[in-house]
Order: structure tokens, then sequence, then C-alpha cells
């Protein structure tokens, strides 16, 4: 049986999105680990262009998905395993939506936002109780974010590695034999 594959637009988007959140994380540790100053402020510069990025990418992600249904699971796989796949890809298209808002409410908050120094998007007026709520909400998200790609990335090396039913060329061009 065949597998039914997403298309190629939605493969790059996927992968576009791995790249950017391979981006964004290490961005934000290596500015973590700065003194303050200049090269500190260019790694978060670095992180908040790459979060304003990986925030359109899945804009983009949802808009084409409502668009295009996934393609068919295969027979064999239950419906609890389904039901665990829609609630962490649910879960991850969430987090990776309040991620980069709440890192615009803390870069944005009285300021405006530079965009890979290209732009300038616009901030809002300040507000410390936002911007405190926002930092929280960022901070404690970033455990989900670590914890939804793992499970994510577990989830597939069991298709791969255990089940070897195919589950992640849905994602894949198609290979050669």
């Amino acid at each position: 049986m065949a597998i039914e594959r997403y298309n190629g637009f939605a493969q790059a988007l996927h992968w576009l999105t791995v790249a950017a959140l391979c981006l964004v994380l290490p961005c934000v540790w290596v500015a973590e680990n700065f003194p303050p100053g200049p090269v500190r402020v260019l790694w978060y510069l670095a992180h908040e262009s790459m979060g304003i990025s990986v925030g359109l990418l899945v804009l983009i992600r949802l808009t084409w998905r409502w668009r295009h249904r996934a393609p068919a699971y295969q027979p064999e796989i239950g419906a609890g395993t389904r039901a665990l796949a829609h609630l962490n890809h649910g879960l991850l298209y969430a987090v990776l939506l309040a991620m980069p808002v709440t890192g615009y409410m803390m870069a944005g908050n009285g300021q405006d936002v530079p965009f890979f120094g290209l732009v300038s998007l616009p901030g809002f007026a300040r507000n410390e109780d936002l911007g405190k709520l926002a930092n929280t909400v960022h901070v404690w998200g970033q455990f989900a974010v670590y914890g939804l790609i793992v499970m994510h990335v577990a989830a597939v090396v069991w298709h791969v590695a255990v089940r070897r039913d195919g589950m992640l060329e849905r994602m894949l061009p198609p290979q050669r034999d």
C-alpha cells in the first residue's frame, strides 16, 4: 500500500519551521551567556527575528492546513495513536504561536521591534504588568516547546525504528528505490 504524503509545499513549510526552531533556540542560549553589551544585543535581535519568522511560518502552515486536508493515516494506526498525534500537533501549533506573541510583547513593550535589521515593526505603549506576564508565559512556554518537540521526535523514532510503518514518509518527498 502506497503511503499518502503531505504535498511539497506543506513539507517545505514543516522543514523550514524545523530549521527556524533550530536557529531561534541557540540564539537565545548564546545571548544569555554574553555579558550585557552589543554582542548580547545582536544575539537577542537574531532570536527575536527568528521568533517572528517561526510565528509567520506557523500562521502560514495553519492557513495552508485549513485549506488542504492532511494525508490519511494508514489503517493499522490505531485511534489512540491518532488522538495522541493530533493532541501533540495541536499543542505544538498553540505553543509555537504563543511564544512569538509573548516574545513580541516583551520586545515591543515601549519600543519598535527590528526584524533582521530590515524593517522596524511597531511596538506598543509600555506596560510593566503586561511585560511581566508575557515574560512569565514565554519562560514557561520554552519548557512546553522542549517537551512537545521531544515527544514529536520520539514518536518519529518509534515509527521509524520500532513500528517501521512508513509514517515519516508522509513528511518526506518520495524516495528512490
